[in-house]
């Protein structure tokens, strides 16, 4: 698990190209309940290295509305297993 901002900051930079890689983002909100919910997304990303990845987003909300909880389940579809 990566937990706080700056450790969930230096794994998302150490994982990109830059700031200018181009991805497209999908989401579909597959479940909400009370301040729980959950979301499917699919990220594909421009370049071959990255390729495509799906997601499940599981969230809790705090009571101003913010994010409290995030938890993320990725998976690899085009490799062989799954990562």
């Amino acid at each position: 698990p990566v937990e706080g901002m700056t450790a969930l900051s230096n794994f998302w930079e150490a994982e990109r190209d830059g700031p200018e890689e181009p991805f497209t983002m999908s989401t579909e909100i597959v479940a909400v309940d009370s301040d729980q919910a959950v979301v499917r997304v699919q990220v594909d990303y421009g370049s071959t290295d990255s390729g495509r990845w799906r997601d499940l987003w599981v969230l809790r909300f705090a009571g101003d509305g913010r994010c409290a909880v995030f938890e993320e389940w990725p998976f690899a579809p085009d490799q062989p297993d799954g990562h």
